[in-house]
């Protein structure tokens, strides 16, 4: 589930389960309605996602390059460090802000990723 919530300079999107193939179909309108607002920058709740797959991270991109284009900011707030990876992976990282001071509400744990060379999360 992905709920989008806007203020005057800000859209927020809240995502909730899984970001994966299953759910690609809403996609394309979401991305939509995000760039139609036409705010400077797009926040991404990732506190609730409990799965990402390549296809959650190309939408993921997409919103972020969208903003990009316009002169805005994409920030992921939240976001997993096996989520962090597969955008690192994807060569996307640098489209993101990363919000490292979020802290998600109690009873949303982080996994236990590691990365496969041992090196610490993308931040």
């Amino acid at each position: 589930m992905i709920e989008i919530s806007t203020s005057s300079t800000t859209t927020t999107l809240t995502v909730a389960g899984d970001l994966d193939l299953a759910e690609r179909d809403q996609f394309p309108e979401i991305a939509a309605r995000v760039v139609g607002l036409r705010r400077q920058l797009v926040v991404i709740d990732m506190c609730r996602v409990t799965f990402m797959d390549s296809t959650g991270a190309a939408f993921l991109i997409s919103l972020a390059d969208s903003g990009r284009k316009r002169g805005g900011a994409t920030v992921l707030r939240g976001a997993d460090p096996r989520d962090l990876f597969v955008i690192e992976i994807c060569g996307a990282l640098d489209l993101f802000r990363i919000d490292t001071d979020h802290r998600c509400e109690s009873g949303v744990e982080q996994s236990d990723f590691r990365r496969p060379d041992g090196a610490s999360a993308p931040a």
